[in-house]
């Protein structure tokens, strides 16, 4: 299982945060159309992750509390090559909650990815995910020092922050 250490805040200016990262030194990676289906389960959260166009997909398991703060996340990735028939069996046998769609800009300073979310009936949010293990941050104390750095550089203001998984928000 793998640990990432995560916050997330409401985005009022996607222009100050791209310019923010991109000052401390992030590289940008990307953008990516995504769609998550969630899945109802007992524990946790389960979804599938597909990133537009691509034919395989990534079932996401994970664990997380809803603290507004840095937060710890618990999760497990698989690789699925048929994402249709996967929806179908894991909706058929656990019921599908609904889906997050959403734009993300991609953005890594370090061990840390930068998110920059434009979530359809949300709005703009931003997600820092400090990966423990990777890269200099072999643990988490060192994880969390890279996490409030870019939380610093980004200047994310403490009224923004957002406890709750899109997913919660969406009411699904």
């Amino acid at each position: 299982m793998k640990r990432n250490l995560e916050i997330k805040a409401r985005l009022p200016d996607r222009s100050r945060a791209r310019a923010a990262a991109v000052a401390l030194g992030a590289a940008v990676i990307g953008v990516e159309a995504q769609r998550d289906t969630f899945f109802a389960c007992a524990r946790g959260r389960l979804k599938l992750r597909e990133i537009g166009g691509a034919a395989a997909a990534t079932l996401i398991a994970y664990r997380r509390g809803d603290e507004t703060d840095a937060r710890a996340s618990d999760y497990t990735l698989v690789e699925v090559m048929d994402p249709a028939a996967l929806i179908e069996a894991l909706g058929g046998a656990l019921g599908v909650r609904g889906a997050v769609v959403k734009e993300r800009e991609i953005l890594r300073w370090r061990n840390v990815r930068i998110h920059l979310d434009a979530v359809v009936g949300l709005g703009d949010f931003l997600e820092l995910e400090a990966v423990v293990g990777e890269g200099e941050a072999e643990d988490e104390a060192a994880s969390a020092r890279h996490l409030e750095i870019v939380r610093g550089a980004l200047a994310i203001d403490p009224r923004d922050l957002v406890g709750r998984a899109y997913a919660d928000l969406l009411g699904l």
